[in-house]
């Protein structure tokens, strides 16, 4: 696995700051979420962040390791460029959309113990990880693999603008997210794929 040439000091700087007006503070693991966005950029040969929806990344958890990719590659849920699934791994494939290549990227075991030789001045393991983490190069922080997606982009994507109900709670579905159980057009909820069941709430009767 070959090491990539690193971002530029001011460039890391100005996404990390980025990053922490997202999260209200600077953390670790935005750093290792700014770092694999820029990486994920130089292996797919994408400029960043991406002005459109070219790149899709999917992301193997949530919290301060998405604030800081989604700084790096302009990859945001809002813009249906942004995937999680919660595997709870620091670990986010890259898409490429248009030629379907796809990259995933995990930082080293050992990638805490390591911050410390990039970070001499640090006062403990937090400070040394969050300053370590800017300054150790790509092939030692990371580790990348390509990947073929066992689910076809388009399906992970859905399309746009399409609308159906659930004839079980007449709620609408988009993005081609509905179920077809024998026949009938469900949502994954009524289907048996629900993370919530219904219940009665007395204290609140409201119309």
């Amino acid at each position: 696995m070959k090491a990539v040439s690193m971002a530029t000091t001011s460039e890391l700087d100005d996404l990390l700051t980025l990053s922490a007006t997202y999260h209200h503070n600077i953390c670790p693991r935005q750093v290792l979420g700014v770092r694999a966005g820029l990486l994920a950029g130089l292996l797919l040969d994408l400029p960043l962040p991406q002005p459109n929806k070219r790149l899709l990344a999917i992301a193997e958890t949530d919290g301060c390791f998405v604030d800081g990719l989604s700084a790096a590659t302009g990859c945001y849920v809002g813009r249906r460029t942004l995937r999680i699934e919660d595997y709870g791994k620091t670990a986010v494939t890259f898409v490429d959309t248009l030629t379907e290549q796809s990259v995933r990227i995990a930082p080293h075991n050992n990638a805490r113990e390591l911050a410390w030789q990039h970070a001499p001045s640090a006062l403990n393991k937090w400070e040394s990880q969050l300053i370590g983490y800017q300054h150790m190069p790509d092939g030692l922080l990371f580790r990348w693999r390509w990947v073929q997606l066992n689910v076809p982009v388009k399906q992970i994507i859905g399309q746009p603008g399409k609308r159906v109900a659930c004839e079980a709670c007449d709620e609408e579905i988009i993005n081609q997210r509905e179920v077809m159980h024998e026949g009938t057009t469900l949502c994954r909820s009524c289907a048996g794929k629900s993370y919530f069941s219904f219940i009665e709430h007395p204290g609140m009767n409201l119309p």
